[in-house]
């Protein structure tokens, strides 16, 4: 039976858990801390969806080393994250082990089998001094879209708020045996998990929100439906996304909807408050360089301008910073 390990269960990892674990196709393990590890220890992982509620007991563990080498890893640690635990998932990895990175931005190996003129470029801003790429291996990655929205309701206890999408796919863009067999795992518990052949343009159309309202949002304190209307901060969202896509564009990237068209998609998320406004309120380190910076990093080596993404970065890099170093009651 395949082997797979959640490594970073808390909310969307603990919902891909749920979900596999309950189809039983596969040996599911979670890799998990504190009271959240000892909950679902004692009383299983519970997943509330769609008005049903289902628990199942998967094999659980804080360290690695006691579960081995997996078939597949899915990292659903936020992007900052990867680097601090390199070595603590060297016990997971096997001469076959794929790694699906399921975290938003712009991903580390984004060049890797790229095909283009950055073809093999490392990006800084997302894998300083390459330790990613070197210690884990570009080869070893899936990358996905992660559309789901989730929260951990308490300790072992995951509400699933909306979006079954997650597409899959191998950097080079081929129908690996591997990408196939993870897509059917998924699919078979209850996602929408296609393999794309190519993965690139869905990562850059999930970023092209998150790079502008999240940012913004720390700025302001302002819910998507607020950002969105309100003529100020429509219009800075507004500059932020066309710069953003002139640096998509210029590797070959295309956009299915215009800006306006996706200003107004996220409004319809109503009085929600981004992930990033919520880290910066509980003091936690942002994803503000898988989001933005990375971006940036990519415009510098494109030849695009992006004044608009430059002056909210450093506004917001600064309000990030501020937020780490106070105390939180």
């Amino acid at each position: 039976m395949t082997k797979i390990c959640i490594f970073g269960a808390g909310a969307i990892g603990g919902y891909i858990g749920a979900r596999l674990a309950h189809k039983r196709e596969a040996e599911v393990s979670l890799i998990a801390r504190g009271p959240h590890l000892a909950a679902i220890q004692k009383n299983g992982l519970t997943l509330k969806q769609d008005g049903e509620t289902l628990t199942v007991r998967p094999r659980t563990a804080a360290e690695p080393r006691d579960l081995g080498p997996q078939d597949f890893i899915i990292l659903a640690l936020k992007a900052h994250s990867v680097t601090g635990v390199i070595d603590a998932l060297q016990p997971l990895i096997g001469k076959e082990t794929a790694i699906l990175f399921a975290q938003n931005g712009l991903p580390w190996w984004y060049f890797y089998r790229h095909g283009g003129a950055f073809d093999g470029r490392r990006l800084e801003s997302v894998d300083p001094g390459g330790l990613i790429w070197e210690k884990l291996g570009p080869e070893r990655a899936l990358g996905c879209v992660v559309w789901q929205a989730a929260e951990i309701e308490a300790p072992g206890v995951i509400v699933h708020h909306y979006g079954d999408r997650m597409p899959i796919g191998e950097p080079s863009g081929e129908r690996s045996p591997r990408a196939l067999e993870l897509s059917r795992l998924l699919t078979s518990a209850g996602m929408k998990c296609p393999v794309r052949n190519n993965l690139r343009p869905e990562i850059w159309l999930k970023l092209w929100q998150n790079l502008s309202f999240n940012p913004v949002s720390i700025l302001t304190n302002g819910t998507l439906e607020a950002l969105a209307e309100d003529a100020g901060t429509r219009r800075v969202i507004h500059s932020m996304m066309e710069e953003a896509r002139n640096v998509a564009q210029a590797l070959a990237v295309t956009f299915p909807v215009d800006i306006e068209e996706r200003i107004d998609m996220t409004a319809k998320a109503g009085t929600h408050r981004t992930s990033m406004l919520q880290d910066v309120e509980a003091g936690r380190p942002t994803e503000l360089e898988a989001l933005l910076g990375v971006v940036i990093e990519i415009a510098v080596m494109t030849g695009i301008a992006t004044p608009s993404l430059k002056l909210v970065y450093d506004l917001a890099k600064f309000r990030a910073q501020t937020a780490l170093t106070r105390e939180i009651p």
